[in-house]
């Protein structure tokens, strides 16, 4: 098997998947949350339960995406654009962030530790039953993946975005326990967002112009 060829494929997730990372959303919320409220350590495993839960949504989306495309071609369509228009929605959304709340003001000497498994847990089930999360890989894995790339590849795909996803966030926590960068980043994070925005927005233009724009001669 030449990996190679997949090599194209791979790094259109990869890209995709660091734009949807980086917008601030639930997962940046809870992890945010547990550096400020109890610090590094449960911030990190919360990290690694957000990034496990990414299994569960590669193993539906991968499983489904067979069926769909050849008992349905009109689903596909259908699923183009509403992977597209969730996109442009997550686009507007960041474009429209506001300048989060300081959080100078609490303490984390005022709140109780959080146990390891809870603080997993909290993790996993934020991104698991995350709805954002659920379309957006389905989306992802429908309009980038082929039908004909080998399950051996797929599930390479998956353990990576599981990765990445727990190391971003890993990441994230190391820098927001840092008290001297609470403040700047809650001032400022929504530059960054509205950056992101634009980029997803892009993105759905060009998935929308790639499947269409050839059968309507634009």
């Amino acid at each position: 098997m030449d990996f190679t060829e997949y090599s194209i494929e791979f790094l259109t997730i990869a890209l995709a998947h660091l734009f949807a990372v980086a917008s601030p959303g639930p997962d940046f919320a809870i992890v945010m949350k547990h550096s400020i409220q109890y610090g590094k350590r449960t911030a990190l495993i919360t990290s690694v339960g957000v990034g496990s839960a990414i299994f569960v949504h590669v193993a539906y989306a991968l499983a489904g995406i067979g069926l769909i495309i050849n008992a349905t071609p009109w689903l596909y369509d259908l699923l183009i654009i509403i992977a597209a228009s969730f996109l442009i929605y997550l686009g507007i959304g960041a474009v429209q962030s506001q300048a989060l709340v300081s959080t100078a003001a609490i303490k984390e000497s005022s709140n109780p530790q959080l146990s390891d498994k809870k603080a997993f847990l909290l993790g996993f089930m934020t991104n698991g039953l995350n709805p954002k999360a659920t379309l957006f890989f389905l989306s992802l894995f429908t309009v980038v993946v082929s039908i004909d790339t080998p399950m051996i590849i797929k599930g390479a795909y998956g353990v990576y975005l599981a990765f990445a996803t727990a190391a971003w966030f890993c990441g994230l926590s190391l820098v927001l326990s840092r008290p001297y960068v609470r403040d700047l980043f809650s001032r400022n994070a929504y530059i960054f967002d509205r950056v992101m925005g634009l980029i997803l927005i892009l993105l759905a233009v060009n998935i929308l112009y790639s499947e269409f724009g050839t059968r309507f001669g634009i």
